[in-house]
C-alpha cells in the first residue's frame, strides 16, 4: 500500500535559489493530503503532475505566510476549474476569518463545500480518522501558535499465502476474512487457521511533520518511533542563538531529536535563504542521526 511524501517547497520565509516556501503532499493509497501551502503551491502541484482536485484534506500548521499564503489562490483555482467534491481544511481558528474576508471582497462563492476544522494550538488530539488513517496534532513552540501533524496508518491486513489458498481451492470470497485473521472452515467442517493461510500483517507506518519550532522536550512524546520524520532545520548549529531567537531548530538539533525519539529516517527542510549549498546542513544532522536526507523539491520519499 502506497505511503509517500512529495516535497513541493522546502524553503523558509524567503523563496531563494529556486526553492519555494513550505508545502508537501502525502499520498496514502491514492488519498492525497496537502500539508502547509506556501506561495506557489498550486504551480508546484502542476509542475509535478498532481491534480489539485484530488486533494481531500489540507492541513495548515500556523499562520506565518510561508506556510499558508498559497492557500487562497489554490482554493480559488479549484473553484474556477469546477470542483464539486467536499474539501476539508484544518488549521488555526483565525484562518477562517482570513479566508472569509478574501472571498468577501473578491465576491467569490465557492462551488464546492469547504469544511473548516479549527485546531487547538495548546492541546494534542486526533483531528481526522477513518479505518486506514489517523491524523493527530501536537503543540510546537514558535513565535505564534503552531502545531505539528502525525499521520498513523491503520491496522494492515495479513498477507495471503497464494499457493496455499489456491491448493486448498478456497473461494476468493473468503480472502478478505482470512486477511483479517479469521480461520477458514470448509464444507466438511475442516478448520484451516489463518496463520497457516497467511503471514502476519506488516507493521503500520507513521509520518511525523514537525513544522516551525524551537527545540523543546514538550513535543517529543508525540513523535516517538516515526518511520519517517520531517523536522524543520532552518540553521546550521553555529547559529543556534539565532535559531532560539527566532524559535527555530538547527540541523544538528533535528538530528538529535530524531535519535532521541527513535525515528527510522529523518527529512530536513525549511532551509534559511542564507544557504545556497544545503550539504553542510545534511552533514551536520548526520553526525547525530546518520539516516538523514535533505527534502528536495519534486522528490518522493517513502514512509
Amino acid at each position: 500500500m502506497k505511503f509517500e511524501v512529495l516535497i513541493l517547497g522546502n524553503s523558509s520565509a524567503t523563496p531563494m535559489f529556486d526553492r519555494h516556501p513550505t508545502s508537501q503532499v502525502l499520498n496514502f493509497n491514492e488519498q492525497l493530503f496537502l500539508i502547509d501551502c506556501g506561495e506557489g503551491t498550486q504551480m508546484q502541484l502542476s509542475r509535478y503532475g498532481i491534480k489539485s482536485n484530488r486533494l481531500g484534506h489540507i492541513f495548515i500548521s500556523h499562520l506565518h505566510g510561508d506556510h499558508y499564503l498559497g492557500l487562497v489562490g489554490l482554493l480559488s483555482s479549484m473553484h474556477l476549474v469546477g470542483r464539486k467534491s467536499d474539501l476539508h481544511l484544518y488549521g488555526p481558528a483565525a484562518l477562517k476569518e482570513i479566508l472569509d474576508i478574501q472571498f468577501l471582497h473578491s465576491e467569490t462563492v465557492l462551488r464546492y463545500n469547504l469544511i473548516f476544522h479549527p485546531i487547538s494550538p495548546d492541546e494534542p488530539g486526533v483531528i481526522f480518522e477513518n479505518r486506514t488513517m489517523k491524523v493527530s496534532t501536537f503543540p510546537l513552540t514558535h513565535r505564534i501558535a503552531c502545531t505539528g501533524f502525525r499521520f498513523d496508518e491503520g491496522p494492515r491486513a495479513r498477507t495471503l499465502l497464494g499457493d496455499v489458498v489456491q491448493a486448498l481451492n478456497i473461494p476468493t470470497v473468503y480472502y478478505p476474512a482470512i486477511k483479517k485473521g479469521m480461520d477458514y472452515v470448509d464444507e466438511n467442517g475442516n478448520v484451516y487457521p489463518a496463520d497457516q493461510l497467511s503471514l502476519p500483517a506488516p507493521k503500520s507506518r507513521s509520518y511525523v511533520y514537525c513544522s516551525d519550532t524551537v527545540r523543546t522536550a514538550d513535543y517529543l512524546p508525540y513523535v516517538q518511533h516515526a518511520d519517517l520524520m520531517y523536522h524543520e532545520s532552518t540553521f546550521l548549529h553555529d547559529m543556534v542563538d539565532r535559531a532560539k531567537e527566532t524559535f527555530h531548530t538547527t540541523a544538528l538539533e533535528a538530528g538529535e531529536i530524531a535519535k532521541e525519539t527513535h525515528a527510522k529516517k529523518l527529512l530536513l527542510g525549511h532551509y534559511s535563504a542564507r544557504y545556497r549549498d544545503l550539504n553542510p546542513l545534511l552533514e551536520e544532522a548526520r553526525t547525530a542521526f546518520p539516516d538523514t536526507e535533505l527534502s528536495i523539491e519534486g522528490k518522493w520519499f517513502s514512509v
